[in-house]
């Protein structure tokens, strides 16, 4: 499956709001709907009793809901894990803007490893991460990368949000029929869900991105802060911790 083109997807959302197949997307709808009601009834503020305290590395990297899909190195000494939502705006600046010089310093050097677990805040996140599982173990970072580059051209509330996901779909080599399939398999729907609920609940988690290294909570989401967690150096001074 090709990398989502923002070019071609901006285009493609211009001219092709006639033929989109309606039945289709009705069903969409229905499933999305139905994923969007879930995230409704469970959002909360953070749990007052989930731990504060930073779990133990070993704790971080039991086996979850959902197999881990690794960047880097699998031996490597240090592990990043990040908890993102795919519609969330911090993290697609994380992604975009400072993911890159972490992978180029720690990831491609061999020093960490990095593994990305879904922490949707709403339902249509729910279908892109489900869209970048079913792209595969190998182009599960690409569309991952994908999704969070074209960002602002899908992630918008309504059917239209719905719409231009699809879009992102088959400019990434899905099909119609592995679209559907995949939007409609319950089995990873839940598993996602149970990935998110074991994190806020385990973990504290409650805003995104959050990230932990070595099983250390991160103040920031800068470089700054994975050079104190990696290298030792000075931690930076504590940044708000953004939501979605």
């Amino acid at each position: 499956m090709a990398k989502p083109d923002k070019k071609q997807i901006e285009a493609s959302a211009k001219s092709g709001n006639n033929k989109t197949g309606l039945i289709v997307i009705a069903a969409l709808v229905a499933i999305l709907a139905a994923v969007g009601l879930y995230f409704v009834n469970t959002k909360s503020a953070a749990d007052p009793n989930a731990p504060k305290m930073d779990p133990q590395s070993a704790a971080l990297m039991e086996a979850g809901p959902l197999e881990d899909i690794v960047l880097g190195d699998p031996k490597a000494d240090n592990v990043i894990i990040e908890y993102a939502s795919m519609t969330c705006p911090h993290c697609a600046h994380f992604y975009t803007e400072v993911f890159p010089e972490v992978k180029k310093k720690y990831i491609d050097t061999g020093k960490a490893r990095f593994i990305f677990r879904e922490f949707p805040l709403d339902g249509l996140a729910v279908a892109a991460s489900m869209l970048a599982r079913c792209s595969g173990k190998d182009r599960f970072y690409p569309m991952v990368d994908g999704l969070f580059e074209t960002q602002e051209t899908w992630a918008v509330p309504g059917a239209d949000g719905k719409e231009k996901l699809k879009l992102i779909a088959k400019q990434a080599g899905f099909s119609e029929e592995s679209f559907d399939k995949c939007l409609g398999d319950k089995e990873l729907f839940d598993k996602i869900v149970a990935v998110r609920k074991k994190a806020h609940e385990e973990y504290g988690v409650d805003a995104t991105p959050s990230f932990f290294v070595n099983g250390k909570r991160l103040s920031g989401i800068g470089i700054e802060s994975f050079d104190a967690a990696i290298e030792g150096k000075p931690e930076p001074e504590p940044e708000q911790a953004p939501n979605g």
